[in-house]
C-alpha cells in the first residue's frame, strides 16, 4: 500500500522545498506541481515528491484520520500483540 502524507511548505528554492510533516522537516521536490509553491502551502508528499496541493482544512482532517488509525493500531497491538 502506498501512502501520501500532508505537509506544510516552510522553504522553497526552485523545485526544491522543505516541508514540515508533524515536527519533522523533509526535503521535497515540488516540480510536479503547477504554479508557484510558497511557504504556508499544504501539499501531499509521497517518496520525496509533492503530488498535489491541498487546503489547510483537508490537511488537518487527513492528519487527524491518520492519527486515529495509528491509535487504533496501538490499541490492537496492546491487546493482541504485534503483527507478525
Amino acid at each position: 500500500m502506498c501512502l501520501a502524507i500532508p505537509g506544510m511548505v516552510v522553504e522553497v528554492a526552485g523545485d526544491d522545498a522543505v516541508v514540515e510533516i508533524g515536527s519533522v522537516r523533509r526535503a521535497v521536490n515540488v516540480g510536479l506541481l503547477d504554479g508557484v509553491v510558497a511557504p504556508g502551502d499544504w501539499v501531499i508528499v509521497h517518496v520525496g515528491f509533492a503530488l498535489a496541493r491541498i487546503d489547510a482544512a483537508e490537511a488537518e482532517t487527513t492528519l487527524a484520520l491518520l492519527g486515529e488509525a495509528l491509535d487504533a493500531e496501538d490499541a490492537i497491538e496492546a491487546e493482541l500483540g504485534p503483527a507478525r
